[in-house]
């Protein structure tokens, strides 16, 4: 027995109470109906945001501006935010048919419009989670530009010093600034944001768009000027939930519609009694691991990786449509999402594909015997419990109720590692659920020696499902990774799917309780790393690799 240990609270323990406070007022906020984010009702967030410290938000708590996080930030919520004073969350109430046009985020699939000059709605479709990850950027937005607010304002609100008047000048002229001006700009925005000309030069093209080149500039004197607005004019910048957002959070509503819509047409195409096998992945890998050696039989020439890759790459739509194509007339079915959930299904009838990919022989069963392969884009969050949840429930007639036959759930997809680097894959034996005592051990059918002879780095061990993957710090994931708990990567849909999982299989009887999972993450980034952590940038074709085996491992499971 160890010597107990002082009742001292590590910054682990801070940062977990700091987490839980956070999710904790976030639903009271909800709840509410609004609040004022620098007001007294936003209090609570900032200070656990603060007290947390973010890997992701970098230098959140220091005077100085943080550039990486912010452009992190950025890239996930609608163009021209930073201009609004009043933020709405809504549900999906009608928008699509109005005159307002779409503004969908670089990073995140949501629909978001604005209403006017001071308005911005968000469209939220993905539960809870997705409210939580838009309230936490929108905290570190307002904590970021009340730190410029107070570099600027100078005689005790009654005026902004030289710097700040330089870059509003620039901002607000009508012409195109030449590259002398911007760099004038950008030289007094370096000193009031506390960082070098050299950095803030640097992120200025990172945040250029087709829309405006001068973008950075732009953002940095809205956010300043809403906080001066705030402070000096007591102009408060006010996050709403709307009423209808509030009434359907948690009931499935998008998800419901999601599954029906896949039931329907498995009924149409006479699968509903097929052994089904599901996979939650992108949509490309499953694919082009069926189809794309047969369709572009010259690029395959030179190695199925390669074939792949180049698949990957920007200018590859020939191939890719010469790919689909062949995949239609060979079994696939693809349903846009019309659901409001932003997750697409590919629909794979095995029993119409010509020859199957790695050298396998066909199977000499029946059709009606051969396997369905129904692929899922990835889910955000507690929206996986959601959509796994609705279509794994029987689908019923007028006269009859199916229940799914189904036989694998496979969940693969990016994670951050804890016990290696970018591009190595993580095969769990459970999920910890983060902030809760659920916790869910399975038999993964996947193991380490289905990659012994793949040339990449696997590890094994428990993953950690985390409420959001902006609030993670190298203090609660240096406990998780160094304790008996075994953890080697977090993400944020295992718990939620294997929960689902285990209702419909254990408890509900709707699918059957010899169902088999298998799951594998392949690494985004290894937060333990200084600089390394989901802001520093894509995978590029170094994701590539280790999604293809992960699929291809898949795949044999199923056909074979």
């Amino acid at each position: 027995m160890t010597k107990p240990k002082s009742h001292t609270r590590s910054r682990a323990q801070e940062s977990t109470g700091a987490i839980e406070r956070l999710y904790i007022t976030m639903r009271h906020l909800f709840n509410r109906g609004f609040y004022k984010p620098m007001g007294v009702s936003g209090e609570s967030l900032r200070e656990a945001l603060l007290t947390l410290r973010p890997e992701i938000y970098g230098t959140i708590a220091e005077e100085k501006s943080e550039l990486q996080g912010l452009l992190y930030v950025i890239d996930r919520l609608p163009y021209g935010i930073e201009e609004c004073r009043y933020i709405n969350l809504t549900s999906d109430e009608g928008y699509k048919n109005s005159h307002f046009t779409p503004i969908i985020p670089a990073k995140r699939r949501r629909n978001c419009y604005r209403i006017d000059q001071e308005q911005m709605n968000i469209e939220v479709t993905r539960g809870r989670s997705e409210i939580y990850d838009i309230l936490t950027h929108l905290t570190f937005l307002y904590i970021e530009s009340h730190k410029i607010m107070r570099q600027v304002v100078i005689n005790d609100g009654k005026d902004v010093n030289r710097d700040w008047k330089k870059l509003e000048q620039a901002v607000l002229k009508k012409e195109t600034l030449s590259q002398k001006e911007k760099e004038i700009a950008l030289t007094h925005t370096a000193n009031f944001l506390g960082r070098t000309f050299e950095e803030v030069n640097e992120v200025y093209t990172a945040f250029s768009c087709k829309e405006n080149e001068h973008r950075f500039l732009s953002i940095i004197y809205h956010l300043g000027k809403g906080a001066i607005n705030e402070i000096v004019e007591n102009e408060k910048r006010i996050i709403t939930f709307s009423p209808v957002l509030r009434e359907r959070i948690g009931h499935h509503i998008h998800g419901e519609r999601w599954a029906f819509n896949i039931k329907e047409t498995l009924r149409k195409q006479e699968l509903l009694e097929r052994p089904i096998h599901i996979i939650s992945a992108n949509m490309h890998s499953v694919m082009n691991s069926l189809y794309a050696e047969k369709a572009l039989p010259k690029e395959a020439k030179k190695g199925r990786m390669h074939l792949y890759e180049l698949l990957s790459g920007v200018s590859s739509n020939k191939q890719r449509e010469k790919t689909t194509l062949l995949a239609k007339k060979e079994g696939m079915t693809f349903l846009e999402d019309t659901s409001g959930t932003n997750i697409n299904v590919q629909i794979f009838d095995t029993a119409k594909l010509k020859s199957l990919p790695y050298g396998m022989q066909p199977s000499k069963k029946q059709a009606a015997d051969k396997p369905v392969i129904i692929v899922m884009d990835y889910a955000f969050g507690e929206q996986a419990y959601e959509t796994m949840d609705e279509l794994l429930k029987p689908y019923a007639t007028d006269t009859k109720t199916h229940f799914l036959n189904v036989i694998f759930i496979g969940i693969m997809g990016k994670a951050g590692i804890l016990a290696g680097g970018k591009g190595d894959i993580m095969i769990p034996s459970a999920h910890v659920f983060e902030g809760t005592a659920d916790n869910y051990p399975f038999d993964n059918k996947l193991k380490v020696a289905h990659f012994n002879n793949d040339d990449v780095a696997v590890c094994e061990g428990s993953m950690i499902s985390v409420l959001g993957t902006s609030l993670q710090n190298r203090d609660v994931l240096r406990f998780f990774f160094t304790s008996t708990w075994n953890v080697v990567g977090l993400e944020m849909e295992g718990a939620h799917y294997q929960k689902a999982i285990q209702s419909a299989s254990t408890i509900r009887g709707s699918i059957s309780n010899d169902v088999k999972v298998m799951y594998a993450y392949y690494a985004s980034d290894n937060p333990l790393e200084t600089g390394s952590t989901l802001a520093s940038g894509g995978l590029g074709t170094t994701g590539v690799k280790p999604t293809y085996l992960i699929t291809e491992k898949m795949l044999k499971l199923i056909l074979q």
